[in-house]
């Protein structure tokens, strides 16, 4: 291999290879490398279903290709969705048509699932936070890194790991949760499943976490908002989930979020981008801007009089390259002459392009730039993987309230499923749309439970959103449009004169595309649509009456607690959904998915996270200030009893807690174990309680298991008076329950 260029020679070090194709670039070349295509912009069969997808047998127009990047090259493909025919055709294209043959990167959004038109839909991540359980989550993302890179793509817009706030904002159902220490573990827990220690796998994925670093407390709950988030806040609750992600995750790069934070734009922060992301965190890959963001530099956030001067101020500040935003030629001018002219020194686009450079070769593109064309139909929405669909759809099953209708049996007479989602699965924003199979409903999954011999009609009863006829359209994502939902016709009276003719009714409602999502924030808890009048309606006829919610935010329960006999938050269950919630509702699954998110009394009543800062009046002329269902709540079949609990010190900062906890009822079932600290006395004011550590067990009915967690110094440590990370001496009280209000053993620990 002597006549070769290093670059080309696989057995020479990564590092040695990115520097000799660097030194060989132009300063076009390296400009290129920083910008993002949409393939659906140049391919000659773009997709009829998904606006960002493109047929697998489609060409692209070489002549606009030519015009529009010659030989210099393109750094990433987005909005190709497809197989990897398609993929590997336009890979093909830059390889033969660029100078140096650089190959591109393909990425895409896979928030519970590959996008596009393939892909197993798991639930949306907002159910995922409610299973408390690592282990699936991990799962979870191990499935869709193997999918996603079996359809030639590289690289993942998610997770999302903003800590949600304010859940007034559409894209709560993205999240994990309000908590910083659920966030981060399941932060970790889904990252490392999708790239699996190695990128250069063939079933792995690079992770991009977003939206960094402070977008889940939006200011009025409306997405992209300036945060009020203060430093010590940001550095305490936001920053760690992202720490997490990256230092023990290993997530490469991050998307960067549109919003200020105090007044500091993060697209251009280089507090947030320079001395937080590539210093402290010493991110291995590079940071993104969220789609349009630099442009919002200038438009929104007129910190610049000219798109030159936004773009200038992103890379120089610490962003290393666009998303979806400005033509690719302007882009690729713009920071070309920005280098030529010195206005971009030469360190800072080399540094760019090192990072680029060098996730490039670790994922292997440089032997290997082509994908497999046939293994992706073994592998997409495999048996394994709807398995995993299924069994965290399952555990995401949160019970706010039972009267001991639930389980019900089998041998029921008749049943009416009503509501304007038993009839249609909601599967949650980001997905796949399911092609070539339907995602069954909760109607027809109780019909194949029951059998013939029991009585089972179903009645839409009111449509979520009445005018769906109207297109909803998210500002620089067209891949969230919607026309909304199918046809429904408000005819309260007709859902309620079939439910009067069954023994039990089952009302399943909640969210839609519209009602939840990117761009779909609300200023009201209500369910909407007439959903709260049916309900009432069908109360007022006397017969068992079970609500199950598929939804992507918590929801003012105020009416509805008080009138049916109980209530099953199923968040959005995926493709598996339906079944999930069939088997809870009958008995074959016990319910154990808690609130990540806490349920406001209405919407006057937020913010009403469990870790708010104590010192404010509790009540309210209307009534409590405190969430109607709070974090870390949920209800089980069976019952638990919790004794014996000890905290031992193992080192300065370790400390080991046991507990025992027994299943005291006659069903087996999961229960959430969870640890809550409280700094007795701290010289800055902290929560009266935080999660530092949490496990989900399963019990046989009368089983009895002893539960340990291991603390260490990151359990005990706050962010004190003078803005440094650290453990203040002192008493700390370990609490343990099964929910942030219901608090069973608790202990202390002197930490000197």
């Amino acid at each position: 291999m002597e006549n070769i260029p290093k670059y080309k020679n696989p057995d020479l070090p990564i590092k040695e290879r990115v520097e000799d194709l660097l030194s060989r670039m132009t300063v076009e070349e390296k400009a290129a490398q920083t910008d993002m295509l949409s393939g659906v912009d140049f391919a000659t069969k773009p997709s009829p279903i998904h606006n960002c997808s493109v047929e697998p047998d489609t060409e692209y127009n070489v002549e606009k290709l030519k015009e529009e990047f010659g030989t210099s090259g393109i750094g990433f493909v987005h909005d190709n969705y497809s197989t990897p025919e398609a993929m590997n055709r336009i890979q093909k294209y830059f390889i033969e048509n660029s100078r140096l043959g650089i190959p591109v990167i393909f990425t895409g959004e896979a928030l519970h699932g590959i996008s596009g038109t393939r892909g197993t839909v798991f639930p949306s991540p907002i159910g995922l936070g409610a299973t408390f359980d690592k282990e699936i989550v991990n799962k979870v993302g191990s499935a869709i890194g193997k999918e996603t890179r079996s359809l030639g793509i590289y690289e993942i817009l998610a997770p999302n790991l903003d800590v949600a706030r304010d859940t007034r904002w559409g894209r709560t159902e993205e999240t994990f949760g309000e908590d910083t220490y659920l966030s981060s573990r399941m932060a970790v827990a889904i990252v490392s499943g999708e790239q699996k220690g190695d990128i250069s796998r063939k079933d792995a994925v690079i992770a991009e976490p977003k939206h960094y670093c402070v977008h889940g407390i939006p200011e009025g709950g409306t997405n992209c908002s300036p945060a009020r988030a203060g430093r010590r806040e940001t550095e305490g609750c936001y920053l760690p989930v992202f720490e997490a992600a990256i230092k023990e995750g290993g997530a490469y790069n991050v998307m960067v979020s549109y919003n200020c934070v105090d007044g500091d734009v993060l697209m251009v922060s280089e507090h947030y981008l320079k001395e937080i992301l590539k210093e402290r965190f010493a991110l291995k890959g590079y940071s993104r801007a969220d789609w349009h963001g630099v442009g919002k530099v200038k438009r929104d956030h007129k910190l610049v009089s000219t798109d030159r001067g936004a773009i200038k101020m992103a890379l120089n500040n610490g962003l290393d390259m666009k998303g979806l935003d400005y033509p690719n030629k302007f882009w690729q001018e713009t920071v070309t002459d920005l280098i030529k002219t010195g206005e971009i020194p030469m360190e800072r686009i080399d540094d760019i392009v090192r990072r680029v450079l060098t996730v490039k070769f670790e994922l292997g593109l440089f032997e290997d730039p082509y994908t497999d064309e046939n293994a992706w139909e073994s592998i997409i929405r495999c048996d394994e993987h709807r398995n995993i669909a299924l069994d965290a759809a399952r555990k995401s099953m949160t019970l706010l309230k039972n009267n001991g209708v639930l389980p019900l049996s089998e041998d029921i007479k008749s049943v009416a499923v009503i509501g304007p989602s038993s009839a249609a699965q909601k599967i949650g924003g980001y997905s796949s749309i399911p092609t070539g199979y339907e995602v069954p409903s909760v109607y027809e999954k109780i019909k194949e439970l029951l059998g013939d011999g029991v009585t089972v009609r179903q009645h839409d009863g009111c449509a979520i959103t009445p005018d769906k006829k109207t297109p909803r359209f998210v500002e620089g994502q067209p891949h969230l449009a919607s026309e909304g939902e199918d046809e429904i016709p408000d005819d309260i009276e007709g859902a309620v004169k079939v439910a009067s003719e069954c023994d039990y009714i089952i009302f399943v409602g909640g969210d839609n595309s519209i009602t939840s999502g990117e761009g779909r924030d609300r200023c009201e808890y209500i369910l909407a649509g007439k959903q709260r009048e049916l309900i009432k309606r069908l109360s007022e006829l006397g017969k068992k009456l079970i609500v199950v919610l598929e939804v992507g935010k918590p929801v003012d329960l105020t009416v509805e607690e008080d009138i049916c006999d109980a209530i099953l938050v199923a968040w959005f269950g995926g493709e598996m959904g339906a079944q999930a919630i069939t088997e809870t509702l009958f008995g074959k699954y016990n319910p154990a998915g808690r609130l990540n998110v806490s349920f406001p009394r209405n919407a006057g009543s937020i913010p009403c996270y469990y870790s708010m800062l104590p010192g404010g009046d509790q009540n309210y002329y209307e009534g409590p200030k405190k969430a109607r269902y709070p974090f870390g709540f949920g209800l089980s079949y069976t019952t638990f009893e919790y004794s014996d609990i000890k905290a031992e010190k193992k080192g300065r900062y370790d400390v080991e807690v046991t507990v025992t906890v027994k299943n005291t009822g006659k069903m087996a079932g999961d229960e959430v174990v969870q640890l809550y600290i409280d700094d007795v006395e701290s010289s800055v004011v902290t929560p009266p309680l935080l999660l530092k550590g949490f496990e989900r067990v399963h019990f046989e009915a009368g089983e009895e298991k002893q539960i340990t967690f291991n603390l260490n110094e990151n359990s005990f440590s706050l962010i004190d008076i003078n803005y440094k990370k650290t453990v203040e001496p002192g008493d700390f009280r370990i609490l343990v329950g099964s929910a942030s209000d219901n608090i069973k053993l608790e202990t202390s620990v002197y930490l000197n």
